[in-house]
């Protein structure tokens, strides 16, 4: 093996350790904070609301799926569809919504296995909110 070979070999040695070391990390703990709540970014205006879907008896819902249609600008011209899921805090925070839309309240729709419900928010009345989404179980078509 020459020597410029064998400065290959280490560096491609080398450049593994560091991958190695960061797969082998210990899953966290209770103690650490909680996880990053997720956020999905409209880009159509200054307004954000944060969202806590929750079961009838207070807790939190993970990856419950939310969406929302957004009707804006002129006449509601402009239409938007945001759609993302919950982490295991039951969080999800809608951020760049527009302070005016078409038609108020914005309809936030949520919904996990068979349970669903919906809250309402008008960027209007309040650009910043923080709402709870209550998940009410769905009675089954027979």
């Amino acid at each position: 093996m020459n020597r410029f070979t064998h400065s290959l070999a280490c560096a491609a040695f080398l450049a593994v350790i560091p991958i190695a070391a960061a797969q082998s990390q210990k899953p966290p703990s209770p103690s650490q904070p909680a996880p990053q709540v997720p956020t999905i970014d409209g880009g159509i205006g200054p307004c954000s609301l944060l969202l806590t879907v929750l079961t009838q008896e207070g807790k939190p819902v993970l990856a419950a799926d939310v969406k929302v249609h957004i009707a804006y600008g002129f006449g509601g011209f402009h239409k938007l569809d945001l759609e993302a899921y919950t982490n295991a805090d039951g969080k999800l925070k809608f951020t760049g919504l527009p302070s005016r839309v078409h038609q108020p309240p914005l309809t936030f729709e949520a919904s996990k296995d068979d349970r669903a419900g919906i809250a309402t928010y008008d960027p209007a009345a309040e650009c910043d909110a923080h709402h709870d989404l209550p998940l009410d179980r769905q009675k089954s078509a027979q």
